[in-house]
């Protein structure tokens, strides 16, 4: 059946599922969002204050460092607060790899190469399998292997593939197949180039990320560009904006990045002008306002935000609730695409948060009673 907006479709690249804990990763599930604490892990309180609002903001997995046996120690109380998946970075020492699967990670972040010998290798396979651990490849443009670099004479698409084969052969070899892998690289075009290779050679699910990208703005730019376009392009199972920034943040803006391209929905969809002096009202921190009033809001519904009925009327058309900019202080107001009524702008702000709120308790109603009628029908039958 084709599709009636045929520009928008995406393909995504097939992948074999494997499971982060309860979270299905790769296949048809959900591209899932995930971010990193930066708290000390040895301080368990203070990394379950942040793995929470990582959670408030809609995280699916996260990552915690694991760099020492403190670390690993905390790990268990950490992991048995957390209402998500957690993903333990190891990086050089096999044994904080054997603690974490213990403790309770549902995914060690290892560059098998680094691990040590086979029989060390071994031994991580042996405790993810123990413990049903997932094991994510992490190979990266600034810590390739000294004979890569040999043969590369630098980093390039080339080099990072090769790495991640070599890797995942070490786990086939030890018949460990519930891996996802990723080819990380803070140069934009290094990245988009090793993952599409790569994307062609395996069939496992593929961590994105642009790494080392910036702090707010500039990584969200770079990041949005190089795994924008690879989403686009169908590939990708799971992301991570890596940022100088507050890992809720990450997380923002990795659904904002999956929203726009219609691979998840998630919360309010703002559309909004950037402002100008026909505006009726001042855009720019109305918008502010919006999107940190309405940030609790889970259900996805969109709303327009224009100053002024150039574009406002044709906008709100296409949104389930829409402001547009007026004379003397009133503004319309538009329901389902309709214009409904006025609004001052002394209430604009705790109308339109009011009506968010109504129509999300809505559609989440009417979800409620889809399934109640599912069930309903699965009784009768």
């Amino acid at each position: 059946m084709s599709s009636i907006r045929p520009w928008r479709d995406i393909a995504r690249r097939k992948s074999r599922q494997i499971m982060v804990g309860s979270v299905p990763v790769g296949g048809d599930a959900p591209i899932t969002v995930q971010t990193m604490t930066n708290t000390l892990t040895s301080d368990a309180v203070a990394t379950i204050d942040q793995i929470r609002r990582c959670e408030d903001a809609g995280a699916d997995l996260i990552r915690v460092s694991c760099p020492d046996v403190e670390s690993t120690a905390a790990f268990r109380k950490i992991a048995k607060a957390a209402r998500v998946p957690l993903i333990a970075d190891i990086h050089f020492h096999y044994k904080r790899a054997l603690e974490a699967a213990d403790a309770g990670a549902a995914c060690l972040r290892i560059n098998p190469g680094n691990i040590g010998s086979s029989d060390r290798v071994a031994e991580v396979v042996r405790a993810a399998k123990a413990n049903g651990c997932a094991i994510r490849i992490g190979v990266n443009a600034g810590s390739l292997e000294k004979d890569l670099l040999e043969k590369y004479g630098e980093p390039c698409p080339e080099a990072l593939v090769e790495s991640a084969l070599d890797h995942i052969k070490l786990l086939q070899d030890h018949d460990f197949h519930e891996y996802k892998v990723a080819v990380k690289a803070s140069d934009v075009f290094l990245a988009v180039a090793a993952y599409s290779g790569l994307a062609d050679a395996v069939d496992c699910p593929l961590h994105l990320g642009i790494t080392e990208a910036g702090g707010l703005i500039g990584g969200t730019v770079k990041s949005s560009i190089g795994m924008g376009n690879l989403l686009w392009a169908g590939i990708g199972d799971t992301i991570r904006v890596s940022l100088s920034a507050e890992p809720e943040e990450e997380v923002r803006v990795g659904f904002e990045m999956l929203k726009a391209l219609g691979l998840r929905t998630r919360g309010v969809r703002v559309v909004s002008c950037p402002s100008c002096a026909r505006q009726g009202f001042d855009v720019i921190r109305t918008v502010e306002a919006l999107e940190s009033r309405l940030s609790h809001i889970k259900t996805p519904l969109s709303l327009s935000v224009l100053g002024c009925v150039v574009n406002g009327p044709g906008e709100a058309r296409e949104t389930d609730i829409g402001l547009t900019g007026g004379g003397n202080g009133k503004h319309m107001v538009y329901l389902s695409g309709v214009t409904d009524h006025t609004v001052s702008s002394e209430a604009m702000l705790d109308h339109i948060v009011s009506l968010v709120e109504a129509k999300a308790a809505e559609i989440e109603a009417g979800i409620g009673a889809e399934n109640d009628d599912a069930r309903q029908v699965d009784v009768a039958e």
